[in-house]
């Protein structure tokens, strides 16, 4: 009868890093049950643990020894195995040692190219309990760790030392030695809270022993939700609300093992700083959750959650609060002393910054969005509304806060301060909004530029990134991407189709390849560096990443099918993209889009090739008759919506088209003997080819 046990494996080490737990606890996790299936052990849900200190599997109701399974072996050819004399040889000594029989035991088998000798049996399951330490070493071994180290005198290498394993199946101990340490049934506590060492008694235990006896909430997710729940109290504690950034939580979930809320204030002149610095300095730098009033303005108040449920708050208080004061005095200096010189008086310190060796520096990259952005803003201005002013403006100072003293110490507010300091220096407020705008999208999901300014030069800068980074051959391979150029691209594209901006993508590749200071063949590598964004541009749809085009929506096909046509703005490859997946759900888009496959392929057939001129004297049937006479009823009108992009309504009018176009190739034989009518109707097909090939090429979508 096959028996099962639940199986715990807790490694218990020094602090793990924060912002890998989670990953590291999936991998572990997903490695286990890899190698339990791959063993073909049944097994029911599997979870898992994770805190500072240590990462955990928990297998419920492992089947705990395999079964038996049958084994075939084909051995040696029966000339091989046997001497002249007809006695076995070595070869046939070797093989049925290796299945455990004699040679006499062995079957033979014929084949077309002779006969064999045979092993067939039945293979014993192994124990869980042998197989069981190997499948958690290989999952050990295949975590993300990047870097791992070595502690004491040891060999065993891990990304932090190790102090502890329990690996138990039901109530018994698995026998192993993992990185470099014995396994048992003891785990340790929190590290000043509860008992340290905990024995337990069965691997179901394991959760309910660590909370109740040793202060430790070992579920991530239930720690989490904990967090989260104890910093909205503290923070109403402190009239308001608490600001809970999901990385943050995830972070500070990572950092304790049993969550405590502290409430410190500083003092309020503080709050004349940007918000975003006081943010950075209490989120980023300290893990302290902000604390906003009923107005939605910051309080002098922050959360932090301890690890510790001290019996003198009061000191736990003020220590989080005697830390994070030097931090917000700095801030203040800063912000007091960049606004002692303007932006622009700085801006001769960006020759000092290289952008990259080949590339020059900051500064020469400033001069090249500066003109590639003006560019962008001439098509984007409909009249001198003074936009190409204030673009060149703000592309010169769009870098400059990098040599503050601000964004020196956080430099995840470059841009931002950008913003604050422009303003205060009296520039424009088109050219400070771009500056701190050209950043966006800084992430997938983002925001994106609101301003037409900050769009033209976020559009200027990326475009200058790519066209260099690819001029000096660093463009991505594989995974590696080291200057982030499938993400600037994707921001670039969110930003030409989300905010409706029509821009000759070609082109404008060729304005800032030929702007770099390397020499290249503008022509290949432009077409090359296009052809990476059309694969952006891919993904962002069948991924899901469009607005309301979840992954699904938008089929490979549906995609080849508009990029058969090369659009020359990516704004306008979505217009021709939604307007043919609205077609195709009409009623008589199945039967068109059969009809241009149809038409494809007798037109590549044909050894002539019509020049598009149709003479009406030259038809036979009625059905010519009809088809011409519909189609130049359309063309008018066509060439109308084109001009102004109307492809739903070209679309729409093409349906018009589903009989003439049926009744066509039910009565009339295209490929006729009669040249002059042959040539005629492969004419009048090429027109009518023509006409849907305006929006896009309906041939290449799949017909039933």
């Amino acid at each position: 009868m096959t028996s099962h046990a639940d199986f715990l494996v807790e490694l218990g080490t020094e602090e793990l890093p924060p912002k890998a737990l989670q990953r590291l606890e999936r991998a572990f996790a997903d490695g286990v049950r890899g190698g339990i299936e791959e063993a073909g052990l049944e097994h029911g849900e599997i979870a898992s643990f994770a805190t500072p200190r240590r990462l955990a599997v928990l297998v419920f109701g492992l089947q705990t020894e395999q079964p038996d399974s049958e084994v075939e072996k084909r051995g040696p050819s029966v000339q091989v195995a046997f001497d002249e004399a007809g006695n076995p040889t070595r070869a046939a000594e070797a093989f049925a040692k290796g299945c455990g029989v004699e040679v006499a035991a062995l079957e033979r088998t014929a084949s077309k190219k002779g006969e064999w000798l045979f092993f067939r049996g039945i293979k014993a399951g192994e124990q869980a309990t042998d197989l069981l330490p190997g499948i958690v070493e290989r999952a050990l071994n295949g975590l993300p760790v990047p870097k791992r180290m070595r502690w004491g005198a040891g060999d065993a290498e891990f990304v932090r030392p190790v102090h502890w394993l329990v690996m138990l199946l039901g109530d018994a101990v698995v026998p192993a030695t993992i990185l470099g340490v014995a396994a048992g049934a003891e785990t340790r506590g929190h590290r000043f809270l509860g008992e340290a060492r905990l024995t337990l008694n069965k691997a179901g235990d394991y959760a309910a022993v660590l909370e109740k006896r040793g202060h430790v909430l070992a579920d991530f997710a239930a720690r989490r939700a904990q967090v989260e729940q104890l910093a909205q109290a503290a923070g109403t504690q402190a009239d308001g609300q608490v600001e809970l950034d999901a990385a943050v939580v995830n972070e500070v979930t990572a950092l304790v093992e049993w969550p405590v809320p502290v409430v410190g204030r500083f003092e309020a002149r503080f709050l004349e700083l940007p918000a975003e610095v006081l943010i950075a300095t209490l989120q980023d730098h300290q893990r302290y959750f902000p604390v906003r009033g009923k107005d939605g303005g910051l309080l002098p108040a922050f959360v932090a959650m301890s690890n510790l449920a001290s019996a003198d708050p009061g000191q736990v208080q003020a220590g989080n609060e005697k830390v994070v004061r030097p931090r917000l005095d700095d801030a203040a200096f800063f912000w007091q002393k960049d606004r002692e010189q303007p932006l622009a008086e700085r801006r001769e310190r960006l020759r000092d910054i290289v952008f990259q060796q080949q590339l020059g520096s900051v500064f020469d990259k400033s001069l090249r969005v500066a003109e590639l952005a003006e560019r962008v803003a001439a098509e984007l201005s409909t009249k001198d509304n003074g936009l190409t002013n204030h673009v060149r403006r703000a592309a010169e100072l769009a870098k400059v806060d990098l040599v503050t003293d601000m964004v020196g110490e956080f430099p995840e507010l470059q841009g931002r301060m950008g913003y604050y300091y422009a303003a205060a220096d009296g520039e424009h407020e088109s050219v400070a909004l771009a500056i701190d705008e050209h950043y966006q999208p800084r992430q997938a999901g983002d925001a994106l530029p609101d301003t037409p300014a900050g769009c033209a030069l976020a559009i200027a800068d990326r475009l200058d990134t790519l066209a260099g980074i690819f001029a000096i051959g660093k463009k991505p391979t594989g995974n590696k991407d080291p200057f982030a150029l499938r993400r600037a691209a994707l921001g670039l594209l969110r930003i030409l189709i989300e905010r409706d901006v029509s821009l000759d993508l070609s082109e404008f590749i060729g304005f800032a390849l030929s702007a770099q200071p390397v020499d290249i063949d503008e022509q290949s590598l432009g077409d090359e560096l296009f052809e990476f964004m059309m694969d952006r541009l891919r993904a962002y749809y069948l991924d899901g990443h469009a607005p309301e085009l979840p992954k699904g929506a938008i089929s490979a096909e549906l995609f080849a099918a508009i990029r058969a046509r090369r659009p020359a703005s990516p704004l306008d490859f979505h217009q021709r993209l939604l307007a043919v997946r609205d077609f195709m759900n009409l009623d008589a888009a199945h039967s068109l889009a059969q009809a241009n496959k149809r038409i494809a392929n007798i037109l590549k057939g044909a050894s002539e090739q019509p020049d598009g001129h149709v003479t009406a004297e030259l038809f036979e049937e009625a059905a010519e008759q009809t088809l011409h006479v519909t189609l130049t009823g359309l063309k008018k009108e066509h060439s109308a919506r084109l001009a102004r992009r109307d492809y739903a309504g070209v679309l729409a009018d093409l349906a018009q088209l589903q009989g003439p176009v049926d009744q066509f190739f039910d009565s009339v034989m295209v490929m006729t003997e009669d040249a002059p009518r042959r040539e005629n109707r492969l004419a009048l097909l090429s027109q009518l080819r023509g006409l849907f090939l305006d929006v896009a090429d309906l041939s290449v979508l799949p017909v039933n």
